[in-house]
């Protein structure tokens, strides 16, 4: 179990401070005709970071529609143009935060047709099915951008073709570029350099997929077991956490004795307890996962209940409720750590005051210094009650479904690279949320598991799956090869 780290959600917020769209044009010419009648769209940037070199180059970005027709941001694109450090250094691309939310913000990175002094690479913006369209007179609102070196280095930035030292409040730039569609709609590139045509508009993840293949390697579990105790369980590749460590609080202990298993109606669920009393001495927390690295690329689901009320004793403790893959990180920054989360905190909890879902990827973190590499979805509003949470990943994406519908979509630098363990936990992130030393009781319960390798399937795919498996009474079965 890596240690649980995030970056401070008061820094997040502290990114947020962006000055408002709407600024006037500064009569920067556009660049090539409208893609359909009416459609117009203007770019604004801004940096936070204005010196020559800097640890990550930081342009933020705003588009204006100023046209009269509404524009789907699935057919935009936009292109940063700069001056890579040498030909052999390569670069990750990450969003601090934006208005329409990072999971529906991609950026890549591409080598211009014809390299000049100042842009001999580029940064490609676009947007998923997710970002919506902009209405006439609409803005995307604040994008906070950033690009880094993939060893860390200083990076040069004052000979950046799009970059703009003296740019500290947005204002139109037409140093970065805006196609719709095939179209030029916005600024000039470098010399010979006009963007080729995009490719078609993003699909929809919840859009047709093939059929699933009925021989593919998977792994189910029903929870069908008596106790943590069960042979079983470790005879079906679980491990279940004892002791003392990370994550949360410091002297909190992992109980297995409140792991359980009940049985109602012929339904089974695994309950992961969660007891404070308001100190760590008085705190048990619960945590299962697989034994097994050998989950990377696939489907993951389970249905999961989460819990936004103790029973019994004050309620306010800044409790987490996960689902997640990861790989262990080996050492800091190390380039195969990876994890995919799924994180309820019915409360709040590292600077958010109330209930939010949190769908992260890690790419890698340093814990000292703290340094992380990732980038999430969120959801703030309760979750309380029964969920199906669903994660697919594949060469290009990694997709998150709550309930059927995609709440983020996450790619590159974020994909796992090698295979990854399966877990559950609920644990305490500190003691601040609620100082009452009555005890008190937060129940996170499972309902499934099903991973099938390599295969992305559908919500509805998932759901015909596990009542495939249900029906034929089949309480457990794994077949998924070791990784």
């Amino acid at each position: 179990m890596p240690v649980r780290l995030r970056l401070p959600a008061g820094l997040r917020a502290a990114l947020a401070t962006a000055t408002a769209a709407g600024l006037a044009c500064t009569g920067l010419a556009l660049a090539g005709p409208a893609s359909a009648a009416g459609d117009a769209l203007s770019v604004q940037y801004r940096t936070s970071a204005g010196g020559a070199t800097a640890d990550q180059s930081e342009p933020w970005l705003q588009v204006t529609n100023t046209g009269s027709t509404t524009v789907p941001l699935n057919r935009v694109v936009l292109r940063y143009y700069f001056k890579a450090d040498g030909p052999a250094v390569t670069y990750r691309f990450a969003c601090s935060w934006a208005v329409k939310g990072c999971a529906n913000i991609t950026g890549t990175f591409g080598t211009p047709a014809h390299p000049t002094a100042t842009a001999d690479r580029y940064l490609e913006i676009g947007f998923t099915g997710g970002a919506g369209s902009l209405a006439p007179g609409q803005s995307t609102g604040d994008m906070q951008l950033r690009f880094y070196r993939s060893d860390w280095q200083t990076l040069t930035q004052s000979d950046d073709y799009s970059f703009g030292a003296d740019r500290t409040t947005y204002a139109d730039w037409n140093r970065v570029t805006l196609q719709e569609g095939s179209t030029l709609i916005w600024g000039t590139a470098p010399a010979g350099n006009d963007p080729s045509p995009s490719p078609s508009p993003s699909p929809s993840p919840t859009g047709s997929t093939p059929p699933p293949d009925p021989h593919a390697a998977a792994l189910f579990d029903d929870f069908r077991y008596t106790s943590s105790s069960d042979p079983a369980v470790q005879q079906h590749g679980w491990t279940v956490k004892s002791g003392q460590g990370g994550p949360g609080v410091p002297g909190a202990t992992w109980s297995p004795q409140d792991l359980t298993f009940t049985t109602t109606g012929g339904t089974s669920t695994m309950n992961l307890a969660l007891t404070t009393d308001g100190t760590a001495a008085g705190t048990r927390e619960t945590e299962i996962q697989t034994s097994a690295r050998k989950f990377r690329n696939g489907t993951y689901a389970a249905r999961v209940r989460f819990d936004d009320t103790p029973t019994g004793g004050p309620d306010g403790d800044h409790v987490n409720q996960t689902f997640f893959a990861f790989t262990p990180l080996a050492a800091p920054m190390d380039p195969n750590y990876s994890e995919q989360d799924f994180e309820y905190l019915p409360n709040g909890g590292w600077g958010e005051p109330s209930n939010i879902m949190y769908e992260t990827t890690w790419e890698t973190y340093n814990p000292d210094p703290w340094q992380a590499v990732n980038t999430h979805g969120e959801q703030r509003r309760s979750y309380d009650g029964w969920h199906d949470l669903q994660l697919t990943i594949d060469a290009t994406s990694a997709t998150y479904f709550i309930d059927g519908q995609v709440v983020a979509v996450h790619g590159e630098p974020y994909l796992p690279e090698t295979p990854q363990f399966i877990d559950f936990n609920h644990w305490l992130i500190d003691l601040a949320g609620q100082t009452s030393t009555t005890p008190r009781t937060y129940t996170e319960q499972v309902d499934y598991l099903y991973f099938v390798k390599d295969q992305v399937l559908t919500p509805a795919q998932v759901a015909s799956a596990v009542s495939g498996y249900r029906a034929a009474g089949t309480g457990f079965t794994d077949t998924v090869p070791a990784g």
